[in-house]
């Protein structure tokens, strides 16, 4: 199994946006069948150091992590949080 972290700063007045982006994406999961488990949370302690939402997500290998990377659907969403944030962060680990 893979584990698939992401985390991500949005810019300045995104608040609205942001919270449409976190229901965008947990959309995804009925929708890809890779998708074996995935949760999206907003920070409530932010401060300069951290991040503003993580994305939490499990895949049965690589294989199935690529391809949900390249759905349609998942590229769709992915280009809408690029317009709103100003950096992001992931890992990949086998657990």
């Amino acid at each position: 199994m893979i584990k698939h972290i992401v985390m991500w700063k949005f810019k300045e007045g995104e608040q609205e946006n942001m919270l449409l982006f976190r229901d965008r994406l947990l959309a995804l999961k009925g929708k890809i069948p890779e998708i074996r488990a995935m949760e999206v949370g907003i920070n409530m302690n932010p401060s300069d150091r951290s991040y503003d939402a993580v994305l939490v997500s499990e895949f049965d290998s690589m294989e199935a992590l690529r391809a949900y990377s390249t759905n349609p659907l998942h590229v769709e969403v992915s280009a809408f949080c690029k317009s709103i944030r100003t950096a992001s962060a992931s890992v990949d680990y086998e657990f």
